[in-house]
């Protein structure tokens, strides 16, 4: 195990109901509030009424940026920002999922950033400084709600990076249950693909003594993917919405991977994808991290063998750690599938006509992976198996 600091200052308010803190925490900020959010569904299910009034009571000064899309962009970004420096926001709000959280969170910085907040994804700079926010989150996926990472699209020129500071950690955030309820089937599974990738990610690693932090990551996904089944048979029911949305939170957090550091190529090679198609995050996850792990099968065989064995439940007698390690990349591909997720780049209309270009976007900082350092010639290997 190495060594590590941990750090999160997020305020979590979980449960049926809560949405009434915002009275208690909102005030603490200020009165000039932008409230964040995507497309019409929080109109349509009654959440924004309920925030609104919520926000009336307390005296707000609401302004708003709607239209977040699921691969959040730069401009939307620039416009929120430009609303904060010209009404003088003094709070932010996001409303809705893992994407209007990421886009919540650059609006925060860029707007205390003399520059183009793309600088700050970029890393040319980094973010010293953000206005505080907060979020009331509607999807299980991705953990933005509990940790300082996100991720933007730059659409002009097909870029899409993951960054992240101190500063852009969320003061709160308001987890009901209830609110997840109106999430499709579709947009569902695609939320419990990206939250046992996110496992994946911190669970393919080289660090020697990690077995406390093992388990609790193979416990995580177990429940994951004992629960996924039901929910999406019963998209309504409390029990089995409280247990992903808070199985998403918990991936994310930074408490799983504590004392070592976990790979995170396939986002970066998923970035990739979605910059130049534009397709849904955890459907590219889906497609690609199985192949990910074929690819690296080699590189600690051992490390497969105990996911397959303690998470999918194979039986490792008489096969060699990698025959048990692939038998249990098979069944994560059936699983997958069995709940609707997609298994082939094909399934998006992807052929290999940009293949070239993807690889040539993941790899613009050079090799990564910290599992197992991938070269462009790896990527486009990864990218072949999955068409």
């Amino acid at each position: 195990m190495d060594n590590f600091t941990f750090y999160n200052p997020t305020k979590l308010i979980f449960g049926k109901g809560q949405l009434e803190e915002l009275k208690n925490e909102v005030p603490q900020y200020g009165k000039k509030i932008l409230l964040v959010y995507g497309g019409g569904s929080i109109k349509r299910n009654g959440l924004y009424d309920s925030v609104m009034g919520t926000l009336k009571e307390i005296g707000a000064e609401v302004f708003e940026l709607s239209g977040v899309e699921p691969n959040p962009r730069l401009s939307t970004v620039h416009k929120g920002v430009k609303i904060c420096k010209e009404e003088g926001i003094e709070f932010l709000l996001a409303v809705g999922g893992g994407s209007v959280i990421d886009c919540t969170k650059a609006i925060a910085a860029g707007a205390k950033y003399e520059g183009d907040a793309w600088d700050l994804v970029t890393k040319k700079a980094m973010a010293t400084e953000a206005l505080p926010f907060g979020t009331v989150l509607t999807l299980a996926a991705t953990g933005s709600e509990m940790n300082a990472g996100s991720v933007i699209t730059n659409w002009e020129t097909n870029e899409k990076y993951g960054w992240g500071s101190p500063v852009t950690f969320p003061k709160f955030s308001i987890l009901d249950p209830v609110n997840t309820y109106t999430v499709p089937k579709d947009q569902t599974n695609y939320g419990i693909v990206d939250m046992m990738s996110h496992v994946f990610e911190h669970y393919f690693h080289l660090t020697e003594n990690t077995e406390f932090q093992d388990r609790m990551c193979e416990s995580l996904l177990m429940t994951v993917k004992e629960t996924a089944p039901k929910l999406l048979a019963d998209l309504e029911n409390y029990e089995y919405r409280a247990t992903i949305l808070y199985s998403g939170t918990m991936a994310l957090n930074g408490i799983l991977n504590m004392g070592y550091r976990g790979d995170w190529a396939t986002h970066n090679i998923e970035h990739a994808v979605s910059a130049v198609y534009d397709i849904p995050h955890g459907g590219g996850l889906a497609i690609l991290f199985p192949n990910w792990m074929k690819h690296n099968l080699q590189v600690k065989p051992e490390r497969f063998k105990k996911m397959a064995v303690r998470v999918f439940g194979v039986n490792p007698e008489g096969k060699t750690d990698e025959e048990a390690g692939l038998e249990g990349i098979e069944k994560l591909r059936e699983f997958w599938s069995s709940i609707g997720a997609p298994s082939r780049l094909a399934d998006y209309d992807i052929d290999d006509s940009k293949l070239e270009l993807m690889a040539d976007k993941a790899m613009v900082n050079g090799e990564f992976g910290n599992f197992a350092k991938l070269n462009r010639e790896d990527v486009l290997d990864i990218y072949r198996r999955s068409l």
